[in-house]
């Protein structure tokens, strides 16, 4: 089974840029379905991108046209690219990669926009 470690989060000015990334071990990560999500203070956790195996995507309203998300199976690894950020991003991200309705998750990676 797969197993996903986060990174990228940080602090950042409001209109800032980060790019995250979820980095998986075991094999045959391009079997599964990732995608993204992230859980604000005092908010329900929520999905902000997904990709598929082929590579389509799928974004939440909130973050289209700010938010890419992408893959390289070469190296086992999911990204978010993350521009124009906002405060209301505030948020700790998680990667999710999803098999045959068996789900794993990763532990999460903080994002703090602020000036």
């Amino acid at each position: 089974q797969v197993q996903l470690v986060e990174s990228g989060g940080d602090l950042v000015q409001p209109g800032g840029s980060l790019r995250l990334s979820c980095s998986a071990s075991g094999s045959r990560f391009s079997i599964y379905a990732l995608s993204w999500y992230r859980q604000g203070p005092g908010k329900e956790r929520e999905l902000v991108a997904g990709i598929t195996r082929s590579s389509n995507t799928n974004y939440a309203d909130s973050v289209k046209g700010r938010f890419t998300i992408s893959r390289d199976n070469a190296k086992n690894t999911v990204y978010l690219q993350m521009n124009s950020l906002k405060p209301e991003d505030t948020a700790v991200y998680y990667c999710k990669a999803v098999f045959m309705g068996n789900a794993v998750w990763g532990q999460g990676t903080q994002v703090t926009v602020s000036s």
